[in-house]
């Protein structure tokens, strides 16, 4: 049996028609949620009302009201929602074009959006839990441009979007695609996908009527670099600060409770009563916050390929990220004190585009050994510009003062950080300003010189007595803020000149072949 071949739209097209429900079944299941507590048990118990109660067509009957219309008046209101999600659902639509993909919606007020090809930043298909089941995805669009620059589709075929996202990113690398293939041209490119193919697991896909198949313009070929175990997960929550206080509590309790010979009721009586009740919130928060890092970080695995640095994650909501070659801005990495023995490290990226999700988005590993961490900043920097890059961020993760040619804050910066002032320093290589400091937390902060947007100096009244400033270097929006504090005032100049010149001469952006020289695919290519 033939297998299908997706395409993507050179003419207006509409998204799927199950895109409604896909994208509003939340708003059906709290109303449904909301009408079950309060009506569902006596429905479906089938219970008396008691004397001197009122069922709900009771409380309406006594208000004047006629039960007859309170239903006609839901069918309405539930016709209204249908029949506005269906406009909606028609007047949305898109297609690709040799330099963008372009969007259209809006019922009365028409609008029109088109993310440019040279802007792009980033290509994202999304699975939220519903969509993954029957196989659907949406696929977000990040181009440079500001908050709210993103353009997302929303919902597809699961091979519809791997289609137009493969085109994008042929399109952005300067390669022309062809408007229609001819019949043993797609035949060949899905034979080519076919052979690596990983069938889906059985799923609901078929009520959906979704056929197998493979994109007309196959992916490209991709080489793993590292992946995250589960394993190593859930240990990076278990040695996390929030778990140790967790764990901590009921110790500390037990332990009150013996040292002052209290009565082990009334200490339970008053921890449910009060102490109990109250922690209820911050029990919910800290269980949130793992959550997010487990359904996050869930089968996480990095991949490198000729349209750049391919992400795949996602526990309930599956994301599968592209990130064209130098469209990262800053890199973070982290190092807590539990985490030290372990040597592991966390990776945090900022991409310009990616506005409006930055948690979901930025992490490009979210623990890892330090081998992992130097693969990944190798990932979005492969060449730093340095004649010994191994020992210069060697010496970034464990080094003090001046060791690796680091320029230290000065002995007096002590007055400000008594423990950790030795493990400050910035030095700057040909193409990536490196920026450390932390002796609890150990951070590390990476920009490539043309990614530099701006830079300032800041004095505060303390830091003006001692001679001290900090230089500020300004990325993209994200979680990455790169921050040189406590520089001799001297060196902080001298810093902030050097760069300014060092941004100026390297403006000229990375093409896609030096990066695939850098990372070793250019042979693959050829």
């Amino acid at each position: 049996m033939s297998q299908s071949v997706y395409r993507a739209p050179r003419e207006w097209a509409r998204v799927h028609p199950v895109s409604p429900i896909l994208g509003g079944w939340a708003v059906f299941a709290a109303i449904a949620g909301g009408w079950f507590y309060t009506s569902g048990p006596q429905w479906l118990t089938g219970s008396p009302v008691e004397p001197g109660e009122f069922d709900d067509f009771d409380e309406f009957e006594a208000l004047g009201i006629h039960p007859a219309l309170v239903i006609v008046a839901a069918v309405l209101v539930v016709a209204i929602i249908v029949g506005l999600s269906y406009l909606s659902w028609y007047f949305t639509q898109y297609r690709i074009g040799d330099d963008a993909v372009y969007q259209r919606s809006g019922v009365i007020s028409r609008k029109q959006r088109q993310a440019r090809l040279n802007r792009l930043q980033a290509v994202d298909v999304v699975q939220p839990l519903l969509a993954r089941i029957f196989g659907f995805a949406k696929l977000r669009i990040e181009v440079a441009g500001g908050e709210g620059s993103a353009t997302e589709i929303a919902f597809l075929r699961l091979g519809d979007a791997d289609a137009l996202r493969n085109e994008i990113l042929v399109l952005a690398a300067g390669h022309a695609a062809p408007v229609a293939a001819d019949a043993g041209a797609v035949a060949e490119a899905a034979q080519a996908v076919a052979v690596n193919f990983d069938a889906p697991a059985p799923s609901l896909r078929d009520l959906a009527h979704m056929p197998e198949g493979v994109p007309a313009i196959p992916s490209a070929a991709e080489r793993e670099m590292y992946a995250v175990h589960l394993g190593r997960l859930v240990g990076s929550m278990v040695l996390s600060w929030p778990f140790v206080v967790m764990a901590s509590i009921p110790i500390i309790v037990v332990m009150a409770v013996f040292v002052w010979d209290a009565n082990i009721d009334q200490a339970v009586a008053v921890a449910v009563s009060g102490g109990f009740v109250t922690a209820i919130p911050v029990v919910a928060g800290v269980l949130g916050y793992f959550w997010s890092i487990l359904n996050s970080g869930f089968g996480f695995a990095a991949s490198i390929s000729q349209d750049g640095i391919r992400l795949r994650h996602g526990l309930l909501e599956t994301r599968r990220q592209t990130v064209p070659p130098g469209r990262v801005q800053a890199v973070h990495l982290k190092q807590s004190l539990l985490w030290r023995r372990k040597d592991w490290w966390r990776i945090t990226i900022n991409v310009a585009g990616y506005q409006d999700e930055t948690a979901a988005v930025s992490t490009l590993l979210p623990v890892g050994t330090r081998q992992d961490a130097l693969t990944a900043l190798w990932l979005v920097l492969p060449d730093m510009g340095d004649p010994d890059p191994a020992s210069t961020i060697s010496r970034a993760m464990s080094g003090t003062g001046a060791d690796g040619g680091f320029t230290p804050s000065p002995r007096r910066s002590m007055v400000y950080d008594l423990l950790q002032w030795r493990f400050r320093g910035v030095k700057a290589t040909d193409k990536a300003l490196l920026i450390r400091h932390g002796w609890l937390v150990k951070e590390i902060f990476v920009v490539p010189h043309e990614r530099t947007q701006s830079l300032s100096l800041k004095q505060g009244p303390l830091q003006r007595a001692l001679r001290l400033a900090s230089i500020e270097v300004h990325s993209t929006k994200g979680p990455v803020i790169p921050v040189a504090d406590q520089l001799a005032v001297v060196d902080a100049i001298e810093l902030l000149t050097q760069q300014a010149e060092r941004a100026r001469r390297g403006r000229q952006r990375q093409t896609p072949e030096q990066w695939m020289a850098a990372v070793g695919l250019a042979e693959e290519q050829a």
